[in-house]
């Protein structure tokens, strides 16, 4: 199967949105959706498991939303934890966000919060799911997102270790390159939407994605195939 670029994901993205009419809404819902099925048929009993979502603004925080609902609805135990203001929340990702709200799922804001209070977060996790950057982050992760990366990392330092789900890509790797572009998120399995992104193919990006498994959200078969896909 074809690997996408950064460029390769917007242009999917735009065309499915502008020329085929499909709501953004519709795939990001698809995509949380399936995220959460294959994170279901790897737990075998709910029973003690606590999923943490980590959340940040963009349209890859707005998957974890959906997730969480999903997860929520399976009588799963979620906690999802914000890396920015409500407030910043824009669009689909925004709509999603009152969802959770609405629904009563727990939700913890940590926009300026301390390191210790974000280590203390990560750490009632069996199952932590990375929802802050996607593939269009270019350049290190900052403030309280990058406190946030910071804070999964040595999570996984010292037992008991909770298993990590990127969502379409470790926050903090490039799509394109394959390489850190500074704190990154190092994950057991990687929920990659579409199509495997071209960086993770990289020498050494196989230790920061984990297993990577590519999930469908949607896109008409005709606009994948003029991608190769």
């Amino acid at each position: 199967m074809t690997a996408l670029t950064r460029a390769d994901v917007r242009s999917v993205d735009q065309l499915a949105l502008d020329v085929y009419g499909l709501p953004g809404i519709v795939l990001m819902e698809n995509a949380g959706r399936n995220a959460t099925a294959v994170v279901l048929r790897q737990v075998e009993d709910l029973t003690g498991e606590r999923f943490v979502i980590a959340v940040g603004p963009g349209n890859n925080g707005g998957d974890g939303l959906v997730m969480a609902r999903h997860l929520d609805n399976a009588g799963a135990a979620v906690q999802v934890v914000l890396a920015v203001a409500p407030e910043r929340f824009r669009g689909d990702a925004a709509v999603n966000l009152r969802v959770v709200e609405r629904a009563g799922i727990p939700l913890t804001c940590l926009a300026g919060a301390t390191a210790t209070a974000w280590q203390a977060a990560v750490a009632k996790a069996t199952c932590l799911i990375d929802a802050l950057l996607g593939t269009g982050a270019t350049g290190p992760a900052r403030g309280d997102v990058a406190q946030a990366i910071t804070a999964i990392v040595a999570c996984r330092a010292e037992p008991p270790v909770p298993r990590v789900i990127a969502i379409d890509l470790p926050s903090g790797l490039d799509c394109d390159t394959g390489k850190p572009l500074g704190p990154c998120v190092a994950a057991d399995v990687t929920l990659s939407f579409v199509a495997a992104k071209i960086g993770f193919s990289a020498p050494g990006a196989s230790r920061l994605t984990g297993r990577v498994e590519v999930l469908d959200i949607g896109v008409p078969r005709k606009l994948l195939s003029s991608f190769k896909i």
